[in-house]
């Protein structure tokens, strides 16, 4: 043998023993779904036994933090998280839970701010680990991992394999979801873009008890909440990684750690040239071929807001704070404007003037033709507020107790109403004579449009924050408010003093409403497959009609929009349709994707636009499809 050979042969054999000498042995720790609240004291207590617990266990190098450290997302209770994780000696890694994505009055940004990033990354002993978000931002649906996350996983992980003479260096992925169906709705994409790595583990919690599953064949591990169990203790989970093995541990306070999972460091879990065992299901698309995309753009970034659309032009918001510009007819782009932080509200655009807010604390006013900067409006938080543009001013809430009335042209301040006791997200309602709003503080208000004063609160009864009306976008007829709210009631509310006039559960509706063009009946999303239609008139609510569009388990809130006599709608899980207004009749269905669409924009019986959570924006065109329905 030459002595060449020989050298490679004894490398080749010595490899698995250089990988295990590079990573070595250590220990860390796990906290999850802490869910601290500022009206409960007992998770602060349970948080704080943990830490003292964690401080004085030997050999913890490090804390991983997976997300739900608040119950409702808000700044100060998260600070609050921070001042008790400071406590800890080992250094602790953080990532958001659902909790403060979907509710969160910075738009997740103060999260990054605390805690300096909304993405971890570092190795340790020869492992990297990559934690990221996997919450729905801002919108009740399911889990998502947004485009640009993806890339940025793929990225670290060739920069982390680059120029090793270890191809397999092993990799533990962090999220707060598990990378299942029914819980990220893009899961397949996520496992698809990271299965040609050595992943060895994904660690997340949510489920607030102990769970060893596998995504697409890949190791997953949900461990308990940190929250007091049934017997009144708090835990949390340790890791002991070996040369060959990671050992998984439930720890009770003041009990001995047990065991309850293992996973091997060479075994080979899953096809690392495979795909996912199972994708959407995009038949429905066959039973309706009249539909069409006319065309479709790939953003590349999330996308919690409908387009706006004024003349030749569709504006749309993002994630990474763009606000571009795509021509109507092809979706060609036209120009893009940047704001500080991303983009939550729906724009609006009117005689040549987009308006949005940002969550880098700041209203804008754009030039149509150009995205060139016409004004701008300070706010002293983020503004995730949608807007709504009558007669030349645009009315938009945020995040710093103030609903705002702008000068579209000069961005004069008309009037401001600082009497909000929460954050405000939903597109308001404007009438000839009022402003209607709810807000993520259980109220309803109503302003007078003139001077922005207050006319009434509607409250209902509503004891829970995330009870309030502050998703759906309200509705006006016949002399009334029409509103939807998650403790699934559709409810009547007088448009002169407030007061109700009729409340339902009988559907199980959740956060979204429609009106019909001749406001004569109103449309709700139930949370199983169906549509209903109630009377507007009337002092009772009176059904007319429910359609099973056979959807499944629904709980986004995207408004139902008439136009021509045809109602569209839209899922979580990437779904647009069409039924007849005054009989519900199923007019079409179409699958975008599989996740959210944001409420669709008719701009005509044949025509929609649509934005989706994993970064599309286009247009449908139903083929032969009647111009108008009769009524």
């Amino acid at each position: 043998m030459s002595r060449r050979l020989f050298i490679s042969v004894l490398f080749v054999c010595l490899l698995p023993l250089v990988a295990q000498a590079q990573q070595g042995t250590f220990r860390f720790a796990q906290l999850t779904d802490i869910h601290l609240n500022p009206g409960n004291p007992a998770p602060t207590e349970d948080l704080l036994r943990s830490i003292a617990q964690i401080n004085a266990t030997d050999s913890i190098d490090f804390v991983l933090v997976t997300g739900d450290l608040t119950e409702e997302g808000d700044r100060e209770t998260m600070e609050k998280v921070k001042s008790c994780l400071d406590l800890l000696k080992a250094k602790y890694y953080v990532i958001l839970g659902n909790h403060e994505t979907k509710w969160s009055d910075s738009g997740c940004t103060a999260f990054g701010e605390i805690f300096g990033g909304e993405r971890f990354e570092f190795e340790h002993k020869g492992f990297l680990f990559l934690g990221f978000n996997s919450g729905p931002l801002m919108r009740m649906a399911y889990g998502h991992v947004v485009p640009q996350d993806i890339r940025w996983l793929t990225e670290r992980m060739e920069r982390y394999n680059a120029g090793s003479t270890l191809p397999d260096k092993p990799v533990i992925l962090v999220t707060h979801y598990p990378l299942t169906e029914g819980d990220v709705d893009n899961w397949y994409e996520v496992t698809d873009a990271v299965r040609p790595y050595n992943i060895r583990l994904f660690i997340g919690g949510h489920y607030h008890r102990n769970r060893n599953l596998r995504y697409d064949g890949i190791p997953g591990i949900l461990m308990r909440s940190n929250l007091r169990d049934g017997d009144g203790k708090p835990g949390y989970g340790i890791y002991e990684v070996t040369g060959d093995s990671i050992r998984v541990y439930t720890q009770r306070i003041g009990e001995p750690k047990k065991q309850w999972a293992a996973f091997s460091l060479t075994e080979a879990y899953y096809d690392r040239n495979g795909k996912a065992e199972k994708y959407p299901d995009f038949s429905v698309n066959k039973e309706y071929p009249q539909v069409k995309e006319q065309w479709v753009v790939q953003t590349g970034a999330g996308i919690y807001c409908s387009p706006a659309v004024e003349k030749d032009k569709v504006f749309v918001g993002d994630d990474m704070g763009y606000l571009t510009a795509y021509a109507l007819k092809n979706g060609k782009k036209l120009w893009s404007f940047q704001s500080g932080k991303r983009i939550v509200g729906t724009p609006a655009a009117s005689e040549g003037v987009v308006v949005f807010g940002s969550a880098d604390r700041k209203i804008y006013g754009l030039d149509a033709a150009d995205g060139s900067l016409l004004w701008t409006v300070e706010a002293a938080e983020p503004v995730l507020g949608a807007v709504t543009i009558d007669n030349g001013i645009a009315y938009i809430g945020a995040s710093d107790h103030t609903f705002r009335a702008i000068n579209i042209r000069t961005g004069e301040v008309k009037w401001s109403f600082t009497g909000v006791k929460g954050y405000i997200e939903t597109k308001p309602l404007v009438t000839d004579s009022k402003v209607v709003f709810g807000a993520w503080d259980n109220t309803l208000y109503a302003l007078d449009k003139a001077d922005g004063k207050e006319l009434w609160k509607w409250t209902g009864g509503l004891t829970r924050m995330h009870f309030s009306p502050a998703a759906v976008w309200p509705v006006a007829a016949h002399g009334k408010v029409f509103i939807t709210d998650p403790q699934r009631a559709m409810t009547a509310i007088d448009m002169e003093t407030g007061n109700t006039v009729w409340r339902t559960f009988r559907s199980m509706v959740r956060e979204t409403i429609g009106l019909s063009e001749d406001g004569e009946r109103i449309y709700s999303k139930t949370m199983n497959d169906s549509i209903v239609c109630y009377s507007a008139e009337g002092n009772r609510p009176h059904e007319l009609w429910a359609s099973d569009v056979g959807f499944g388990y629904e709980h986004a809130p995207s408004m139902q929009v008439e136009k021509d006599g045809v109602v569209f709608g839209s899922t979580k899980e990437g779904l647009i349709f069409a039924l007849e207004g005054t009989t519900g009749k199923v007019l079409w269905k179409h699958k975008i994707g599989n996740s959210l669409i944001s409420t669709v924009v008719p701009l005509d019986s044949n025509r929609v636009l649509f934005t989706a959570t994993s970064g599309e924006a286009g247009l449908l065109k139903i083929k032969n499809g009647k111009q108008k329905i009769k009524r």
